[in-house]
């Protein structure tokens, strides 16, 4: 019995945690990827959907694969022992894809918002087409 409905509450909060996560780092994320992205809010927001997706990939593949890890347990501390421990590391993950993500985003934009910033000063510094 303990077994059961410690994966059923693992299962809950984890998926639970990685839906409110992805949602927060979305809507909140939005803004850092249109200065990263030179304010092209198109290219922002078509990357923010596409984080989200393989957020959500990698975290609820690695929460499903991680049940077949540890012992299952028998007694009511076991199974807060076993919930406590599946639940901490699968906020770990998600600490670490948030992180790897901001690095790769800080990295990435930077490139294209200076790409965009380089357009624009050429585009400023060209001479005016001559009228006819």
């Amino acid at each position: 019995m303990h077994e059961s409905l410690s994966y059923l509450a693992y299962l809950a909060i984890s998926i639970a945690l990685t839906v409110w996560v992805a949602r927060t780092l979305s809507t909140n994320g939005e803004v850092f990827l249109v200065d990263c992205f030179g304010h092209d809010e198109v290219l922002a927001r078509s990357t923010n959907h596409l984080l989200v997706v393989g957020f959500y990939l990698v975290n609820l593949g690695f929460i499903l694969l991680a049940l077949q890890f540890g012992k299952p347990p028998e007694t009511l501390p076991e199974a807060i022992r076993y919930l406590s421990s599946k639940v901490g590391f699968a906020v770990l993950v998600l600490g670490a894809m948030h992180f790897f993500n901001m690095n790769a985003i800080a990295k990435f934009g930077r490139k294209v918002g200076a790409w965009f910033r380089e357009e624009q000063w050429a585009a400023s510094a060209r001479p005016a087409a001559p009228e006819a």
